[in-house]
């Protein structure tokens, strides 16, 4: 029976010690942490008048309509509705002004995977 006893004692001594070191570290940690900052200010509305919605020229040819969608003066995507069949887009993917990707609204229809532009030079 002493010996149920003295494990028992050392186990709860052991669970003492642990929490103890764990409450100093924990306190340790916490001094070494510097205060949250204060959030930005929240910026003033756009007043300079710089378009956020793209330019979009339509221009009408026999064969088909062409809507040329540019944003900053930059032409980035053309939606081609001919005559005859179904409308395309010619897009733009890298922004060097050439359209490489064409894309039909038969198979994708308004799907559109967002993309930004992270870094130009």
């Amino acid at each position: 029976m002493g010996l149920k006893l003295m494990k028992r004692l050392i186990f709860l001594l052991a669970g003492v010690l642990f929490l103890f070191s764990y409450a100093l570290a924990d306190s340790n940690t916490a001094e070494q942490f510097e205060a949250v900052p204060a959030p930005p200010d929240i910026p003033d509305p756009l007043v300079s008048g710089q378009p956020i919605e793209p330019e979009i020229t339509i221009i009408r040819r026999e064969e088909a309509i062409f809507e040329e969608y540019r944003l900053n003066g930059r032409l980035y995507q053309i939606k081609v509705t001919p005559v005859v069949g179904k409308p395309y887009y010619l897009i733009d993917k890298d922004g060097d002004g050439l359209m490489e990707t064409r894309r039909s609204t038969e198979l994708y229809g308004d799907f559109v995977v967002p993309q930004w532009v992270l870094f130009s030079w």
